[in-house]
């Protein structure tokens, strides 16, 4: 495939994606974080697939169930047709607590005629680490290793698992179902228990869509993104992932590859702002739960990322044996940025805390634990904020004192402010707004290049950064002061080729960038139309929105000349980022499922 022509389907728990041919191409069991089962992905001939095969008769369609996470793909020759509608089961029970287990079912379902097509069922268990046995045990198949970490993977079906196996032709003559489970089952499956999870998955998704705000306008894109990063939410411990992947280069065959498969504190709470003002309140809870357990002492730093459990240590590894997405190496699990030092997460994170004192009721122990973390991070960034650091783009080169990263420690000082005058603590108000003053004069005096006439990547630099572009919306600068303007403008002319953004121009640990980063012609937009350039800023947004995926997803970066879409995929950020976007052009309306307990 020579785009990122993928859909995801997910439950919370773990993801996978399937092409636009049908065929499932990435998944990691049982969870986002454990090794791949099928990551052709990453390599075409030793990853591992699940594929639908049609012979080229048949013209194959694909598409969302109206608002949810479940994905149908039509296969049809004109006389003969059928679907497979791919999801992961999740649904609530009578208790409460939901069912989401490491399951994939594979629903076919017959349309007319006799459609023939092969199956081929390839796992390829712990990154294709070792060799992968497939064995019939008469009501399933049981995939698993011998060599290396033992691993297993069981499939169900209501078809001949022989035929599967063997890859012979299948005549279809009624629906059928494919379960493939991490675990194996203890009850007997059926193609009417398969039905009932996927109409029990199916009523879960459109609740949770009907309890989403509306839009006047890109309502269809806003809600296939927050769904999207509803996806990316990792249920048991609050966490919300950057992306469902690894390794997907930002520039086909370059080394700009990473495993986004965890935590980023500032990618989750903008994340998290985003989904609570979409109504999604429970969702920013349990983020923020995840904040308070990972930080058990009071002296205890913030990381810039944890895994999705938690975990503090994310040793980077080199999978050698696996050539990368189309011959882009290397292949990495874990991620060395972890060790990485980030100013800009506290003000990020502070900001979401305040969001939640403010908009919506905590209880009093919450309420007291958010405080100390508050108080905290306070004392973190007073001791900090003058040093220099790896910045938001996490370059692994000298540190540096960005200018994104002063402003978001002063966002952290002013938000502990406000959250202070909401909680009615009076606790050392007047120094902090002392230390918020000398943080705002240090960036007015120190970020902005008067020969540049803009706010400049780190301070004493002539280069630009579109991260500059969040100056006004975190409140540190009027969208009408000249200086926010002439930097929309600056920052605009060296950083904007055809419509789409760099980060940055100039050289890091890796060279030039070559590809646009997604999220930063949101903000461009975003920054157009606040200035009141509105008419320019709709028409880039409606060409942004053109250079989707089939399926309006997007992924981390996209090629200038070709519009390919490029990094790891789908990408919260750029999600997150063309969610706030599209609110600039609406207005929204909350539905009166909202007030609702969220499932």
């Amino acid at each position: 495939m020579e785009n990122l022509d993928y859909g995801i389907i997910g439950n919370c728990k773990s993801a996978a994606l399937i092409s636009k041919t049908g065929s499932l191409e990435w998944c990691c069991l049982p969870n986002f974080a454990s090794a791949a089962v099928f990551a052709k992905l990453l390599d075409e001939k030793k990853g591992g697939s699940f594929e639908i095969i049609v012979d080229d008769s048949y013209k194959i369609t694909q598409e969302y169930l109206w608002e949810t996470n479940i994905l149908n793909t039509e296969f049809t020759d004109g006389e003969n047709s059928f679907q497979v509608i791919d999801f992961m089961p999740r649904y609530p029970r009578e208790d409460g607590s939901f069912y989401a287990p490491p399951d994939i079912i594979r629903f076919i379902r017959l349309i007319s005629g006799k459609p023939k097509f092969k199956v081929k069922y390839d796992p390829r268990l712990d990154f294709a680490r070792e060799k992968t046995y497939n064995e019939f045990k008469g009501n399933y198949i049981k995939s698993f290793t011998k060599e290396g970490k033992y691993d297993s993977l069981f499939l169900y079906s209501s078809l001949d698992l022989n035929d599967v196996l063997e890859g012979e032709e299948i005549e279809l003559t009624g629906n059928a179902y494919f379960l493939l489970g991490y675990h194996e089952k203890l009850i007997t499956q059926s193609l009417d228990r398969s039905y009932l999870k996927f109409q029990r998955t199916k009523t879960y998704w459109m609740n949770w869509s009907a309890r989403t705000t509306r839009y006047t306008h890109y309502e269809n894109e806003i809600m296939r993104s927050a769904l999207v990063l509803k996806c990316l939410s990792y249920k048991k411990s609050g966490a919300v992932l950057a992306a469902a992947t690894t390794s997907l280069p930002e520039t086909i065959g370059e080394e700009r590859n990473w495993d986004y498969r965890f935590c980023w504190i500032r990618d989750a709470s903008m994340v998290i702002k985003v989904m609570a003002g979409l109504g999604h309140i429970k969702s920013a809870k349990d983020f923020l739960q995840f904040i308070i357990d990972i930080i058990p002492d009071k002296d205890e730093k913030i990381q810039i990322m944890y895994g999705i459990n938690g975990e503090k240590e994310l040793t980077e590894h080199i999978l050698d044996h696996l050539s990368g997405y189309k011959d882009s190496h290397p292949v990495r699990t874990g991620n060395a940025a972890y060790i990485q030092k980030q100013n800009d997460i506290y003000g990020i994170l502070m900001e979401v805390i305040y969001q939640q004192f403010n908009q919506f009721e905590t209880s009093l122990e919450n309420s007291e634990e958010l405080w100390t973390v508050v108080r905290g991070i306070v004392k973190i960034v007073e001791e900090n904020w003058q040093k220099p650091d790896k910045g938001i783009w996490e370059l692994r080169t000298e540190d540096r004192h960005f200018v994104f990263s002063k402003l978001l420690c002063w966002v952290a000082i002013d938000r502990a402010i406000k959250i202070g005058e909401v909680l009615r603590m009076g606790i050392n108000d007047t120094h902090w707004k002392s230390l918020r003053a000398e943080i705002y004069n240090d960036i007015y005096n120190n970020g902005w290049n008067e020969e540049v006439q803009a706010y400049t990547q780190y301070y004493g630099s002539k280069d630009l950064d579109a991260s500059t572009l969040l100056m006004e919306q975190y409140g540190f600068i009027e969208a009408k002061d000249p200086r926010f303007v002439s930097t929309v403008h600056a920052t605009e002319r060296e950083l904007c080729k055809d419509g789409l953004m760099y980060r940055y121009k100039n050289k890091d640990d890796f060279g030039e960038p070559t590809s646009s980063f997604t999220i930063c012609t949101f903000w461009l937009i975003d920054s157009l139309f606040k200035i009141g350039e509105k008419k320019k800023a709709k028409q880039m947004f409606d060409q942004l929105l053109s250079y989707s995926n089939h399926l309006g997803l997007f992924s981390e970066d996209i090629d200038f000349e070709t519009k390919r879409l490029l990094g790891n995929f789908p990408q919260a950020y750029s999600h997150l980022a063309l969610i706030e976007t599209a609110a600039n052009f609406s207005l929204g309306t909350t539905s009166e499922e909202t007030w609702l307990s969220e499932f």
